[in-house]
């Protein structure tokens, strides 16, 4: 039976020391029991580490495009294993785009020669963006690189016009996806927040140089986001949330241009599904705090804006940073509240409250702080006049 502990081997105890004639003596006195213990030197380990030795990639890190890069896409032995091994590429690395996108371009232009590949070289893109998660911006990016710095322009439509192509076949059967199985609606979101980073990134120039987002993504958002809001379930609602977190503020600048009022329209359907849907209740208070961030203009700051004084009337978000205090029945009560002077006020007049402290802080148990009390309460001359300054200054600008 083990009693929970295994017994060491005997070849791990430390070697022992030679026996003396010592040993075969009976038992010595308490002097000779004392001895001296035997040190045993550690082993010197050699280490296995080599100047030579090759360069370590983590587990997970793949540089076989890295390699393959570096010569040229002479390793590949066709269009679509060069491509997608470059989208994994930026997968994983998103931070290389800036540097290794022109070359890509370059090498695309030398072998897309064709309609067929130009298709292949589309569709590639489109798969990557809509079927792997978080890549869907950076496929806009390079989507809307490539649409201006690929030269091919076959009869069938330049990249661009292949792209929204492969978009509008989507598009079409938006309605059926809204209302589709689990696995279906879940590829039609990827498509909508594809296709909102299309609309914030996809630039178009025209002939005088200006450069414009596609009126026909702007278009296809706003019936994309009826179809969501038609099928009230959870995810779709979620995914509407997130397109409008994603494009609101740029939607709402582009339909007020036009003078159109789609994003009034929007919030009152919005407001419609907290009260009539049957969604969870964490998805309502995900739709309520984007009525609140739209309210607020989308959490943008306009610097030009004049200055105005924070009060309870001009700024929602006045009491925000108020603290919560206590009533003597352990009721919360903020600034916000009504009778908030009068709850203060009995909370200042309650003998526990402040034990032995004045309302400005002062110690009135007589036990001081040593440390405290060696501290001179008077201002350096120097330090009094600089703060006198600064309170000056900062009471003329608040008055400006």
């Amino acid at each position: 039976m083990s009693d929970g502990f295994d017994r060491a081997p005997e070849q791990t105890r430390p070697p022992r020391a030679p026996p003396s004639s010592q040993d075969n003596s009976p038992q010595q006195n308490s002097e000779s029991t004392m001895a001296k213990p035997q040190v045993v030197a550690a082993p010197v380990l050699m280490s296995k580490l080599s100047v030579n030795a090759p360069e370590f990639y983590p587990s997970s890190y793949s540089s076989n495009y890295t390699e393959s890069y570096e010569d040229g896409c002479e390793d590949y032995p066709t269009l679509s294993e060069y491509v997608q091994d470059f989208l994994n590429h930026l997968t994983e690395q998103p931070g290389s785009f800036e540097t290794e996108i022109e070359q890509f371009a370059e090498t695309l232009n030398g072998w897309v020669t064709t309609d067929d590949a130009l298709q292949e070289l589309v569709e590639l893109i489109y798969q990557q963006a809509t079927s792997i998660p978080n890549f869907s911006y950076m496929g806009a990016r390079l989507c809307n690189y490539l649409s201006h710095h690929l030269t091919i322009s076959p009869q069938s439509g330049n990249f661009r016009q292949l792209l929204l192509q492969r978009c509008r076949t989507e598009y079409e059967v938006k309605d059926q996806a809204a209302k589709g199985d689990e696995v279906t609606r879940k590829r039609f979101h990827a498509f909508v927040l594809f296709l909102g980073e299309l609309y914030l990134n996809l630039e178009i120039k025209g002939t005088n140089g200006q450069v414009t987002r596609a009126d026909i993504l702007q278009v296809g958002l706003r019936e994309l986001l009826n179809a969501l809001f038609s099928n009230p379930m959870d995810d779709n609602l979620i995914c509407a949330v997130k397109l409008l977190k994603l494009t609101g503020s740029v939607l709402e600048d582009a339909w007020k241009e036009k003078g159109k009022t789609d994003m009034e329209e929007i919030i009152q359907r919005i407001e419609n599904v907290v009260l009539d849907a049957n969604c969870s209740r964490d998805v309502k208070q995900m739709l309520l705090k984007l009525v609140e961030l739209r309210s607020s203009n989308w959490g943008r700051v306009h610097a030009t804006s004049t200055y105005r004084e924070a009060t309870p009337e001009n700024d929602p978000n006045y009491f925000m940073n108020e603290p919560t205090f206590y009533t003597s029945d352990g009721v919360p009560f903020t600034a916000a509240d009504p009778d908030y002077q009068e709850k203060y006020q009995e909370l200042l007049e309650r003998e526990d409250f402040f034990p032995d402290y004045e309302e400005n802080g002062t110690d009135l148990s007589g036990g001081g702080d040593p440390y405290l009390d060696d501290i001179d309460d008077e201002m350096d001359p120097e330090i009094e006049e600089a703060y006198e300054k600064f309170c000056l200054e900062s009471e003329r600008k608040r008055k400006q």
